[in-house]
């Protein structure tokens, strides 16, 4: 449970910083610098492992393995699919703010359909209630006093 709660943070705070790192690296800084300058600027869970990730590359692990570690300690999949495209962008030259861009759209764009689909389940998780619960006291309340007359009437 600790695992799922952990990562459930990490994807919400993961757009927030895609978008601090994009404004970083528009400003001129490279990967590595706009990521140290994020997270000396905000907490959480993701700048925790990017902090780690950063550690690991100062003492003398290549970006790749660095960011692979973080996929090993956080199990959200937005987050594997940002260190994938970043190491691929890394690797074809791609520029790197355009992919984190299209990264946190994709992200956002993910979270929406989520709730979305959760908002589309909540009728149906209401039913049951409503059906064991509140249908029967709605019946003895508007049918109880014709039932009280019927059975005088008899």
């Amino acid at each position: 449970k600790k695992i799922q709660k952990r990562s459930q943070i990490a994807g919400k705070e993961l757009p927030d910083i895609l978008d601090l790192l994009t404004i970083s690296l528009e400003a001129g800084l490279g990967f590595d610098a706009a990521l140290s300058k994020v997270v000396s600027k905000k907490q959480g869970e993701v700048i925790k492992e990017f902090k780690i990730a950063l550690e690991e590359m100062r003492l003398g692990q290549t970006r790749k393995e660095a960011l692979n570690s973080i996929n090993d300690r956080l199990s959200s999949s937005e987050l594997k699919g940002l260190i994938y495209n970043i190491i691929q962008a890394e690797k074809l030259g791609v520029g790197m703010v355009s992919v984190l861009r299209v990264q946190t759209e994709e992200i956002r764009e993910y979270r929406r359909q989520k709730a979305e689909e959760t908002a589309m389940k909540a009728p149906i998780k209401m039913m049951f209630p409503l059906v064991l619960f509140i249908f029967p006291t709605l019946f003895i309340v508007l049918l109880g006093p014709a039932m009280i007359q019927l059975l005088g009437s008899l």
